[in-house]
């Protein structure tokens, strides 16, 4: 049972609203349920003061929309007054399921579609809500943190861009590097890392896992997710492993230097159980490279744990035995 005192004694910021965007929709409404909940059944005394105006309510949702033009362009709309609320848009930029029409061919929205009906809804809000904070499961861009070479620094620009709009606060989880938000250094930027849910799901479906140095092993597939195979490894007390990917750097195939074999560092896995925790799964190319190569160490059985999955239809060892 979370500590509610200090909720108690908080004073909201204004009456609450919450946007949540068709992509989002299930998630909101979840959300939206809470906190009714909450508020209803948990907090016990609410004071008859204007500061806490509107504070219970049977609905905190937003009736809005995205409708769109012929031409494909669309534009954001409120059905609803907003003005003086402290408002959450929620908005998961990865959902492709959603589709919209073009000259009588059917698009599926993009997570560029998805963040520029983010845009539209907040310019809709600007200048009328007291805040304006975003919530997105996925941080927007967020492959695309740093500068190699000549590229374009996307996730920062997108951030920048949300907080010159007006946004407050951000709030993600997992980002894929969290040092992003150097980009907004004076707006607030929160990501939650979700480890504890991970093991908790884990110890659940695989109830006979052993967590000691004898029976278990956590592996990072490259360097990119060595701070959270790291932060596995010492929670649960066990070692650590890492595979690198050695790299042929004299020829550029498909924009990129091939990958002549992966490397592993750490100690003997065999009869082990094997953990191996990556950040993010594109094409699952890499992640089952490492289980082929880890077969190949012979360890007992191999689980899988990714923050993020975004599984390309393209891959190509999608269906492998080994795995």
């Amino acid at each position: 049972m979370s500590n509610i005192e200090l909720l108690e004694k908080t004073l909201p910021s204004a009456p609450l609203k919450i946007v949540a965007m068709e992509s989002c929709r299930d998630l909101g409404q979840k959300v939206n349920d809470y906190i009714v909940s909450f508020r209803e059944n948990t907090v016990s005394e609410v004071k008859e003061s204007p500061l806490y105006v509107n504070y219970k309510s049977n609905n905190y949702l937003v009736d809005c929309c995205c409708p769109r033009f012929g031409t494909g362009e669309a534009k954001g709309i409120l059905r609803e007054t907003i003005r003086g609320t402290d408002l959450f848009i929620m908005t998961d930029v990865c959902n492709y399921s959603l589709t919209y029409t073009v000259s009588g061919h059917l698009n599926h929205m993009s997570p560029d579609d998805h963040f520029q009906d983010l845009k539209r809804i907040i310019s809709a809000a600007t200048g009328k809500a007291r805040r304006i904070n975003v919530i997105m499961p996925f941080l927007y861009e967020s492959r695309q943190h740093k500068r190699t070479k000549r590229e374009s620094l996307d996730c920062a620009l997108a951030l920048d861009e949300l907080v010159t709009m007006g946004v407050s606060n951000i709030i993600t989880f997992d980002a894929h590097d969290p040092r992003v938000q150097n980009a907004i250094p004076l707006n607030g930027f929160d990501s939650f890392n979700p480890p504890y849910q991970f093991m908790k799901a884990l110890f659940r479906a695989v109830p006979d896992l052993i967590p000691d140095k004898d029976h278990l092993m956590i592996i990072s597939p490259d360097e990119g997710a060595m701070h959270r195979a790291v932060y596995f490894s010492n929670v649960l007390g066990v070692d650590m492993g890492m595979f690198y990917k050695r790299r042929d750097y004299s020829m550029i195939v498909n924009g990129k230097n091939p990958i002549v074999a992966h490397e592993f560092l750490g100690d003997d896995v065999k009869g082990k159980d094997v953990i191996i925790v990556d950040d993010m799964i594109s094409s699952g190319g890499s992640m089952l490279g490492v289980c082929l190569y880890a077969r190949h160490l012979v360890c007992s059985l191999m689980d899988l744990i990714n923050s993020t999955s975004i599984m390309r239809k393209d891959t190509s060892i999608r269906s492998s035995p080994q795995t």
